[in-house]
């Protein structure tokens, strides 16, 4: 009795199976084959006979078929089965129940057991020359992977040089060698009928290969409950693992593997798709599946970096993963990388919006030290300028995710939105609003309104060097960036128009208007005594950014010092010569630079000197009172 896999060849109707198999010579059309001649027939039989018995499976020849540089044993045992099999089909077509028909039988049985084993053996015995990498049809997968390890650099000399050549031509002789003869033993398997069978041997060699290469990139099954029971600095570590690991999977095992059974079994797409399927599908789901948990874990707004990296990892991999997993036997890996998109892009959401919520809900009441920048404008701007960098992706995430009507924005802040405004344009704009109009409420805690100006100065200058300075510029715009650097000069100029009103107050209307030697000692006085009180009260101070720091001091020495300069020239003389020894003026407009030029280093408070110029001037840096003084 046949073995069952003949007798669905030869006596019914195949079977209905993953594998497709190759029609019965009972169910072909008769007329569509030629007829062969009894001698063809019985010529056919006994070459078949003389090949099969010589190498039978439990045949005392050591060795294989396939070795050698000729392979001419192994082309004649097959151009041998092939004409044994159109034997069968011309036998099977006048007498089903023939002795030379079972004769043809028992020989098929025996030379397909021997061509399994073979093909077995080269996958085995050739394991690490068809190692999944991107190659063609014609091209060992190693020599890509070879080459790209072999640097002019590292080669000290001609012989290195050429023995590096020839190792690379020989991983290429022998890989392009053993898939061609794969390539023909499963030709021949599969127009014989025993594509299954063959496909059996592969799926049995080539899975474990893509399941011990995931395992070795750290690759495992997880569960919904485990993921969700893991330590945060757990998981992150099995997301970098996959990360690192993803690119690999997917450019070189899958696609690799693909190239290579696409090669192998290029006799019939259906069963190449099938016979990919099998092997990859399992694996590739697991790859796939872990994203989606990861988007599932309950995490907090700083967690969206790498989250993003993941949905970056598989959207920049889509190309690959669309023509690897392209048949409809490997349309569910495409379905799991696309949900897994999906479900990260909602995550992805979710942490913005936990990350505004976080923003509004900030409830410190504690004024910054000293007018600085504040701990959350630090945050906020460091956390949008990192999301920045993602700007490609999060467009693709927030496109069908507009901003709310009732969240417009002032067109003071913003100007009029633009068609042409991408939606993470207006999303980085609105986080940026909800960050500045905390600071409004912020500012309003200071007891001093020119602290508060100052502060508001500080921080949205803050703000504005981190647009400038990262991929926010280029998303915002400089309209944006011009539109918000008028504003920290409105800042600046009513901090210095509030905090310094005493002290230009002190000095007559017009300091060019001619007044009396005791009005002008008045004037020194009321000047002196309203420096002293402001100074002292702001040498505290801090403006932490230099640029901006020395914006503010010149011009606070520019329009104060013109004044006082003036009103100086004028007067000097004539208040000295009332006063004799009780001397009024304590301060030369170069003390007055001098003294300016310490302000908001955050340091302290000085008493303003009461001796002569240089004495006053003597606890100012070098570097200060030279600056201020040109």
């Amino acid at each position: 009795m046949p073995p069952k896999g003949m007798r669905s060849v030869f006596f019914k109707s195949p079977t209905s199976s993953s594998i497709p198999s190759t029609p019965s010579p009972s169910s072909s059309s008769h007329s569509s084959r030629p007829t062969l001649s009894d001698s063809m027939v019985e010529e056919n039989l006994e070459v078949a006979e003389s090949f099969v018995t010589k190498w039978r499976p439990d045949s005392t020849i050591v060795g294989s078929l396939f070795q050698g540089d000729g392979r001419d044993e192994a082309r004649q045992y097959i151009k041998a089965v092939k004409g044994l099999y159109a034997s069968m089909h011309c036998l099977a077509s006048r007498d089903s129940s023939s002795k030379k028909l079972m004769r043809a039988h028992d020989l098929m049985k025996i030379a397909m057991e021997r061509l399994q084993k073979e093909f077995y053996q080269i996958l085995s015995v050739n394991r690490e020359y068809l190692y999944p990498e991107p190659v063609s049809s014609v091209q060992s997968p190693m020599t890509l992977s070879a080459r790209s390890s072999v640097s002019d650099f590292e080669l000290e000399s001609e012989d290195e040089f050429r023995f590096a050549n020839e190792s690379i031509a020989e991983v290429e002789r022998v890989s392009i060698s053993a898939m061609a003869d794969l390539k023909a033993i499963a030709d021949c398997m599969i127009s014989t009928g025993y594509g299954k069978e063959c496909v059996k041997v592969y799926k049995t060699v080539r899975k474990s290969i893509i399941d011990e290469s995931l395992y070795n990139l750290g690759i495992e099954k997880l569960s919904f409950a485990k993921v969700q029971k893991m330590d945060w600095e757990v998981l992150e570590i099995k997301i970098k693992i996959w990360l690192k690991g993803v690119k690999t999977a997917v450019k070189s095992l899958f696609e690799g593997e693909r190239v290579l059974c696409d090669h192998v079994f290029s006799a019939s797409v259906p069963i190449r798709e099938s016979c990919f399927a099998q092997i990859s599908k399992d694996g590739a789901t697991i790859l796939f599946e872990f994203p989606e948990l990861v988007a599932k874990y309950k995490k907090t707004p700083e967690k969206i970096f790498i989250t993003l990296d993941l949905y970056e990892a598989i959207a920049d991999l889509w190309p690959e993963i669309d023509y690897i997993f392209s048949s409809t036997a490997t349309s569910m890996v495409q379905s799991q990388a696309v949900s897994s998109l999906i479900k990260l892009g909602e995550n992805i959401r979710t942490l913005i919006n936990d990350f505004e919520m976080a923003i509004q809900k900030e409830s410190s009441k504690t004024p910054v030290p000293k007018g600085g920048v504040h701990p959350l404008t630090r945050y906020v701007m460091n956390y949008i300028s990192f999301l920045s960098d993602y700007s490609g992706i999060l467009n693709d995430i927030v496109a069908d995710w507009p901003l709310a009507t009732k969240l417009s924005m002032p067109e003071s802040y913003y100007g009029t939105p633009k068609e042409e405004d991408s939606p993470i344009t207006l999303r980085f704009a609105w986080l940026i609003l909800v960050l500045l109009c905390k600071l409004d409420g912020k500012a309003e805690y200071y007891n001093d309104v020119a602290l508060s100006y100052l502060f508001l100065a500080n921080n949205l200058h803050y703000v504005v060097e981190k647009v400038r300075t990262s991929n926010l510029r280029f998303i915002l715009g400089n309209d944006w960036i011009e539109r918000h650097e008028s504003k920290i000069k409105l800042y600046s100029s009513k901090y210095r128009r509030i905090g310094w009103n005493g002290v230009f107050s002190s000095l007559p209307a017009d300091v060019t208007a001619g007044i009396s030697p005791e009005e002008a000692r008045e004037s020194f006085r009321n000047f002196n005594r309203a420096f002293e009180e402001t100074y002292r009260k702001q040498a505290s101070w801090i403006v932490p950014d230099q640029k901006l720091r020395d914006e503010m001091k010149i011009s606070l020495a520019r329009e104060l010092g013109a004044l006082y300069g003036e009103f100086y020239a004028r007067n000097r003389v004539r208040v000295r010569r009332i006063s004799g020894s009780d001397n009024v003026i304590r301060l030369s407009p170069d003390d007055l630079g001098n003294y300016l030029s310490d302000l908001f280093y955050g340091s302290g408070s000085e008493s303003v000197g009461s001796g002569s110029s240089s004495t006053s001037s003597s606890h100012s840096s070098p570097s200060s009172r030279g600056r201020f003084a040109r």
